[in-house]
Order: structure tokens, then sequence, then C-alpha cells
């Protein structure tokens, strides 16, 4: 069937989008850690999955036909997110079901074909039991066998065989087949399908901008796509992340095995040059591999050095410990070492920490002292200032009369011998500091010290201010620190600072200096004094500073010998990441505002830093420090300031006018039949009224919202927020008409029903649907944003005092107000499935929240967020005593059993007719008699007769429940008695 053209109808992403797949794909990605794409280039926060940018792209390039259900089978053909593209990623993946989990997959009929069923009986290992006379027909059968076993398993459990989309060269020949009949397009890959329906749209090769780009992954998604990429953004680190994904991991298999070979060569260098300095080997030969280091401060009750940790367990795998002895002598503690300690013993260090709920605790005199103390924090002037000495440029450790000294308490030392097998084996030790060790301290110290002026002219280590901040200023208070490089110990810096000082003498390509500085910087982030250190079981191991968005100092750290820095400088450890990555259209970075952007963009893709908590603009300054000269000398054309001064941030009134002028000019930068899409995280329904109202005064409109799940951080994968990325997607506004509130409220209704309808059509009869339960509520969200966006004013709103206005704790916008409104709508249409909708229309909200609620639960929702999302659509407020369990991925509502005889009155939902059919339920499992439940029904129940059919209804729906979970099974069986019971009632 073919599809009309972007210029009469709407693109794909505008009608639909296959949310449930995207979310689970991008889950995948992100779960891949070291093994995505860019993330190997340096840190960045915020970034979005490319399946996700790719799957966005896809969507305002591909048109819509009058044939919903095939237009989503193209789209995921062309993201080989179909059977035959999963089943291609399979075997690109080299993946294998085993033949044990296979046979269980088939049915009986295909066991007795592939099989020897008397050899499975008789115990022989599967794989050995396939009934082929040949090499070649057991290999067909072994192909076979996979391709069924494959096809019978869910879309989750088929992620875990295959390579994600971008690892694939694209669609298989069949599959172009059908893409191309369908689009009326003439494409073999990916780059030439974006090409001809750009050209188709445009005129011309799709030209995609992001003017807040960040870590680089739209721009570069974009230009792997075969778009001409354009990223900017006011951050230069940003810029320079976007510049390497561009141009060396989207530069190709020549450049990315260039700048290999250099990373290769710089850290040989470095390797000997450690070496001969000879500040890692000790007398035996064995090299360093972790130094651990702690603050070391008086106590101010008994005059004590007191060495400072949270706690004194040093690996939970080597059963490793610190115990503290005092030296009475000297007012200070020795600190031994030991190593396959008990489990008691282990358990002891961690309560004997000397830092604990931010307080001093002296293991000499027995007394706390708040930290703070110790600081001398003191308010004054609006600001807290304590007693703590100001490091200057040229310290590289504290001062002798300094609170806090830095102390070497522990190094791990790596063996190397010769096992019984004859092969090269090596064995950790934790050994106390020695003399020896204290001299290898100082040579190192000294070693820093000669080079260090020509270093920092040079660039090879910072010599940048810290400017005052929310982030910055942090490490300013708590330790003194004023510059950057206060945040490495002297060992550290001159770690880092070979790295460079190589660098610069063995690298000349523009790409391999740029990577190795990037590498620097990573280098940077898992070698830092505010890194801390990991004792976990898995893997003990230095921390890295970025493990959250802060500059969090550390009471104890690690230092990183040479030999654990080689994960941290390496970027390229596969070829599928950068395999199918080349960009073969121009593309183009730099350091620039979105308000200053002057090139045009056909789709405008941004991801602005709203409703985030994250300050990139000063957390990014601690990698500036380290590129500041480097970039100087590689982009001359670039400035090497943060411009944190411009930065848009918050959301107030400021922020919302630097946003609307931002988006202004973009839209100015934009075709009229172009397009943009905004990503932002959901939250609730204010963030999305006021982007929307900015969106709305830059003169865009709503075209279409969906929220993809793309966050694997604690708060997501706990539950605690139906967390996920929303795709909002704008087109310039045409309309100048205006709207009125009663007005607005009419089409709100119409549009919500309409998209409800849309997307359960779409997932009528499908195995798995596209869209689950929150995707609904959350389109709602999206149908109001449509209708309201579309005029270019409201009669009663004045939208730019909606800009600049402050609201009060609670005080909702007009928008929040139509959007409530449309939740509401849409909590009413959807109805659960069999159940009656006139008696859905009877009950009280409580009890609609309560039974959709259960639904949730039979879909497998267990996420908090979804029930509120729920309680927020059908306006209930107070909703906890419903819960059975409110914690994280466990969030329930309680079964009859579980509500029992409590909660039960004459108002709300106590004295509902939900709540009394599952005390009816209750009663008859008590009594092991349903006409328990019919007695109590007919006889407590006002006008019991009038509201039969409704209790039957609630009676069956609650029987639904049978199949679900083990709480609900007894239950379901009951409500079904007595719904048969109160059927058969006759007055």
């Amino acid at each position: 069937m073919a599809t009309a053209t972007l210029t009469d109808t709407e693109s794909f992403i505008e009608a639909q989008f296959p949310v449930s797949k995207v979310s689970k794909e991008s889950y995948k990605e992100r779960k891949a850690n070291r093994g995505q794409t860019l993330t190997g280039l340096g840190k960045w926060w915020g970034r979005k999955p490319l399946v996700m940018i790719r799957a966005a792209l896809i969507g305002l390039l591909m048109p819509t036909s009058d044939d919903p259900k095939r237009d989503r089978e193209i789209f995921l053909k062309i993201m080989t997110m179909d059977e035959d593209g999963l089943w291609k990623r399979m075997r690109e993946a080299d993946g294998n079901i085993r033949y044990k989990d296979a046979f269980e997959l088939l049915t009986e009929e295909e066991r007795e074909r592939f099989f020897n069923l008397d050899e499975v009986k008789g115990g022989k290992a599967i794989h050995h039991c396939i009934d082929a006379s040949g090499r070649d027909e057991k290999k067909e059968m072994k192909r076979e066998i996979q391709r069924l076993a494959f096809s019978r398993l869910s879309y989750d459990e088929k992620l875990s065989y295959v390579d994600r989309p971008e690892q694939v060269d694209g669609p298989s020949e069949e599959a172009w087949e059908e893409i191309n009949d369908h689009l009326n397009t003439d494409a073999e890959t990916l780059s030439e399908l974006v090409g001809e329906l750009g050209e188709r749209q445009f005129g011309h090769t799709p030209r995609v901008g992001d003017a807040l780009c960040g870590g680089g992954n739209i721009p570069f998604e974009a230009a792997r796509l075969g778009c001409e990429a354009y990223g900017a953004d006011l951050n230069p680190v940003a810029a320079l992340l976007t510049w390497a994904s561009l141009n060396i991991i989207g530069g190709g298999e020549e450049v990315a095995e260039r700048v290999r070979e250099a990373q290769k060569e710089v850290y040989a260098a470095v390797d000997e040059q450690i070496t001969e300095w000879g500040i890692e080997h000790n007398e035996k030969g064995w090299r360093a591999d972790a130094y651990l280091y702690c603050l070391e401060t008086e106590c101010p009750e008994c005059g004590v050095d007191v060495p400072m940790a949270p706690s004194w367990v040093i690996g939970k795998r080597t059963n490793t410990v610190a115990e503290l002895e005092l030296d009475e002598l000297n007012d200070r503690f020795d600190v031994h070492i030991k190593q396959g300690v008990s489990k008691a013993d282990i358990e002891a260090a961690d309560k004997a920490g000397t830092v604990q709920n931010d307080r001093l605790q002296c293991p000499s005199c027995g007394r706390a002292t708040p930290i703070k103390m110790i600081r001398g924090d003191q308010r004054g002037g609006g600001e807290t200032t304590n007693n703590l000495r100001k490091w200057t440029d040229d310290d590289l450790a504290p001062r002798p009369d300094d609170t806090f000294q830095e102390r070497l308490y522990c190094v791990r030392w790596v063996e190397t011998y010769i096992g019984e097998d004859g092969s090269e084996q090596t064995r950790r030790h934790y050994d106390a500091v020695t003399d020896d060790d204290r001299q290898r301290e100082s040579k190192v110290r000294n070693l820093l010290e000669t080079r260090f002026d020509e270093w920092q002219e040079e660039g090879f280590i910072p010599s940048r201010r810290i400017e005052p901040g929310y982030n910055t200023s942090q490490p300013v208070h708590e330790r003194g620190w004023t510059h950057w490089h206060h945040l490495f110990n002297p060992r550290q810096l001159l770690m880092l600072g070979a790295f460079a000082d190589k660098t610069k003498e063995l690298i000349g390509k523009k790409e391999s200096q740029v990577l190795c500085y990037l590498g620097i910087g990573r280098l940077a982030n898992w070698n830092s004094k505010i890194g801390g250190w990991l004792p976990q079981a898995v893997n003990e191991k230095g921390d890295q500073v970025f493990s959250n968005q802060a500059l969090n100092t550390k009471y104890d750290f690690c230092s990183r010998g040479f030999v654990k820095l080689d994960t941290a400088w390496t970027v390229f450890s596969t070829n599928k990441n950068f395999e199918h990555s080349k960009a073969e259209k121009p593309t183009h970075a730099e350091p620039m505002g979105a308000l200053e952007v002057e090139r045009e963009a056909d789709l405008w893709i941004t991801d602005p830093p709203y409703a985030d908590a994250i300050n990139y603009h000063e957390l990014g300054e601690f990698f500036l420090a380290w590129y500041e000269k480097p970039l100087q000398r590689l982009f001359p054309e670039w400035y090497t300031d943060s411009k944190r001064a411009l930065a848009i941030t918050g959301d107030e009134e400021d922020f919302r006018r630097d946003m609307v002028a931002s988006y202004q000019n973009l839209a100015e930068n934009m075709p009229d039949d172009g397009a943009q899409i905004v990503m932002f995280t959901h939250q609730d329904a204010s963030v999305w009224a006021d982007l929307a109202t900015i969106m709305w005064a830059a003169g865009l409109r709503v075209t279409g919202a969906w929220t993809v799940a793309t966050e694997t951080d604690p708060a997501y994968r706990e539950g605690n927020y139906v967390q996920g990325t929303v795709l909002l997607v704008l087109r310039k506004r045409t309309s100048d008409d205006t709207a009125f509130t009663d007005q607005l409220k009419v089409q709100v209704e119409d549009e919500v029903r309409d998209q409800l309808d849309a997307m359960r059509a779409l997932d009528e009869d499908e195995e798995e649907p596209s869209f689950g339960d929150t995707d609904y509520q959350l389109a709602a969200y999206a149908a109001a944003l449509r209708v309201l966006t579309q005029y270019g004013s409201v009669e009663e709103w004045d939208i730019e005092r909606e800009l600049s206005r402050s609201r009060k704790n609670g005080e909702q916008s007009p928008i929040e107000d139509i959007i409530e409104e449309a939740v509401q709508v849409a909590a009413d249409h959807l109805i659960p499935q069999n159940f009656d909708s006139f008696q859905w229309k009877t009950l009280a909200p409580s009890e609609r929240l309560y039974l959709k609620g259960l639904e949730l639960e039979s879909h497998g929702e267990y996420r908090t967020g979804a029930y509120q999302e729920l309680a927020r659509g059908f306006g209930v407020r107070e909703y906890t005593s419903l819960y059975a369990s409110s914690r994280a991925n466990k969030t329930r509502f309680k079964s009859a059993s579980e509500f029992g005889s409590k909660q039960l009155g004459d108002e709300g939902f106590e004295g509902s007719h939900v709540r009394h059919a599952l005390f009816a339920v209750h009663e008859a499992r008590e009594q092991d008699d349903a006409q328990a439940g019919r007695l109590w029904l007919r006889n407590e129940l006002p006008d019991y007769w009038g509201n039969r059919k409704k209790l039957i209804e609630i009676l069956g729906y609650l029987a639904s429940m049978e199949s679900v979970s083990e709480h609900w099974e007894e239950d379901a069986k009951a409500a079904r008695l007595v719904a048969g019971a109160v059927e058969n009632d006759h007055a």
C-alpha cells in the first residue's frame, strides 16, 4: 500500500510509536555499561539511548499510510525490531539457545522430527540426540531448532540473545523489499532510505541539529543514519565529546585503528616511564596496583591524631581489614592490615569507622566531635565560612599545620609468579605502609615538584581555579581546595601528567590527540581524591568521582596504580560499536549556545536541562580543567571558558524566558515543513505544563508525545516513579486563532478518547502490545497539549504572565488544569476488560482506582509511580490504605483477605460497594460458605436489590484475579462463588 508524503500527512511518530519495544531496547542498551558506543569517550550526564534517537529520527522521516498496523510493521522492520530483524541480530551475535531449553520450547511433533527421543529418555545430552545423518543435515537442523525456539520466546527473552540494532547493518534483503514496496523507495541501506525520505520531504539529505548536544548522542546517531549532522553546546567539554563522536567513532575503521594504536603507544611509554622512576615496585619486584589513603585530624578532646574513615573494611572478598593501634608516645595511631579475617572481624571493622554520622569518633578518648566543629563552620552574612586554610596554586599536599592531613595507610601489591602448570600467574597482597613505601611517596612528591611549573604551563595538569557554585563550592568549603588540581594527590597528578606529556610528545594526528586527552579526562574521573574506595565482595577497587552528579569529598580514597588504569584509558574494546558508525555526510560540532546558533536544520532534536538537578555547567569544569590548554592548541577557534553565567538553568522566570528565546531561534532556523523533538524527563503535570507554555510561546505546536522508559538509575530500578524520557514532537504553529476555555475542554475530551481508541486498536490481538497501562494514562497529556498549542492564544489566559509568574506551593497553572482534566477523561474511558461500561460509570473514583489497580497487577505492573498516575487520573488524593505493599517494584493493592474486617465504614471507599464486595468474599472464605457472603451483602448493604447487578459485576471482576497471583487465588475462587450466589438470589 503506497504512503503519502509528509506534505499532506503526519509522520509516523506523530501518529503512533512502539513505546514498549523501544523502551526495552533502550534498557538493553543502557545495561551494556562500557559496551555502549559513546560512553567510552568520556563522562557526560543524561545521555539518551542511541536506539531511542534512531527510532525518533526514523519516526519523523517516515510518512503514514491509511493502514496503521502495516505502518508499524514496516517501522519495526526498519529498526530490526520485528521477528526477522531479531533473528538476524541473534545470528550476528552468535547467540545460541541451550538445546535443553530449546527442546522445552518445541511441540511434541517437532521433538519427534528433530530428536531421537529414546536417547533423550536415556539421559543423553540433548544436543547429542539430534537425529541427523550427516554434518550438513545436522547443521541445518540445529539452525531450524534455534529458529523455532527463538520464535517462541517473548520479546524480553529474545533480547538476551541478540545484538543491539546499531551492531548490525540494518534489515535483511527480504525486509528491504517489503520496506521499499510500502514506502515507495529503492533503498538497500538505512542511509539510502534516510536520504530518499529526506529528499522527498525537504528536497535534500536531511539536516539534523542539536543545539544542546551534551555528549553528542543525537548528532552522532543522525550522522551514521546518513543525515548531515550539527551539534552545538555552550560547554566546550560537550562540544569536544560531540566532535569526537562524529570524527572518531564516526570516522570509520581506518580512524579507529589509528587512534587505537596511538592509545597503545602512549600507554606503553607511560608504563616504561613509571617503571624507570621506580615508584610502583617494591624490593620483592611486586608492583602496586592500589594505594589507600585517608584523612587524619587531631581529636579536639584528647589531642591524638585520628585516621579518618567511615569503615575500616578494605575488602569483603579477600576479608581484609585495617586495625588501629594507639601509639601513645607519638599521640597517633598505627594502622595494621589483616587479610583473611573472620566475618565477625569484618563486622567489627565496619563498626569501628572513625567518621560516623558526620562526627569524628575518636578511638582514643571515645568522644564524638561534629566535623563542622573541627572545620570551624560558622554562618554570617548569608553564607557559611570556616577556619580551613585556603590552599594556593602551588600546594600539592596539606601543610603540616592544616586541619586535615592526608595519610597513606595501605598498599595493594601484585605478585607475579610461575604456577605449577608453568604459566605466569598473579596474586594480590594488602600490606601496611613501610618506610620504603614512605620513601617512594617522597620520591613521587619530588618528581612532581620538579615538573610542576612546566606541566602547568603546558596544560599537562590543571592550573584553573575552582569557581563558586552549588556543586563547585563543596570542595572549597569542606577541604579548603581552591584549584582543580587540589582534587588529586601527588601520585595521581604525576600519573595523569605523564599521560599528557607522552601524548604531546608522541602523537601527531588530531583525532588521536583528542582521544588521548579524552582518555586523560576518564583517568581523572577514576583516579581522584574524591573517588573513594569500594570494598565490595565483587570487586575491591577505587571508585569514580561521578558515581553521582556531585563533587562529594571523601575521608578515604584510592590512588590507582598504573596497571589499574588500562580500562579507563582504552576506548575501543570491540569492533561492533563502530563497524556500522561511519558518518558519510558532512558533520560539524562547536561550542555555542542555543541562542546564538545560526545554522539551519530540517529537524532539531534537543534534550534541554529542564526539571533536572544536574548542574552540567559546573560539573563539566572538572574535565575542562584538564582539556583547557590542549583545546587551545587543537581548536584555536573555540573558546575554553565554561560560560556558566550564560547557561540555561533552573525552572523560574529567567529560565523560561531563555528557553523561549532559544526555541524561537531554533524555529527560525527550521523550514516550515521541519519538525522538532524535545526530550525531557517525565515527572508530573507541572513539568508538561511548563514546557508546553515555553514551546507555545516560541511559536511551536505539539503534534505528538510518547514516554519511553530509558532510565537505569536506582530510582527507576527501585520503582519509585514512572521514570522515562518524553519525546515531545513539535512543528511550527501556523494558526493565530483564539480559543476559549470551554471550547478547549470539549476538544480535549474528544482528542483523548480518539487517541486512546487508536492506541487500543493498534494493540488489538497483539501478543506483544506496544503500549502499557501507564502509556495510556500519559497519552492524555499529549492529547491535551495537541489541542491547546494549535491555537495562537486562549481568550482568558495571558501567556506572558504565565511565563513570568512564580506560583505558590500547590498552585496550578491553567494548562495543568487542562492536563489533569484530560487525565481524568482517560481514567474514565479506560474501562477494565470485560467490565460493563454502564456499571463502571456508576462507581466512585476510589472504587475505580482500586479495580484499575488490580488490572495493573494483572499486567505485572508493580512500580509505585504507575499507581500514583492512576490515582492522579481518578482525582483520588488519599489511597495509601489500599496498599498491601508500596515497596519498590512490589507495589500492589490489598486482596479481600488482606483487607479482612478492617477499613469498613459508612463513607468513602470504606462504605463503597467494592469494599462491601471484598468483605463478602472474606466472609465466604472465613466460613467456607458463599451464602455467608451473600447474606452479608443482603443484610448490610443499603438498596441491595437495586445494586445487585453492580455487585455481580464487581465480584466477577475480583474472580478474574485467580490466575494473577497466589495471594488472590483463594479469594478469587470465593468471589466467583459469591457472585453466583448473588446472581441466583431472589426476593
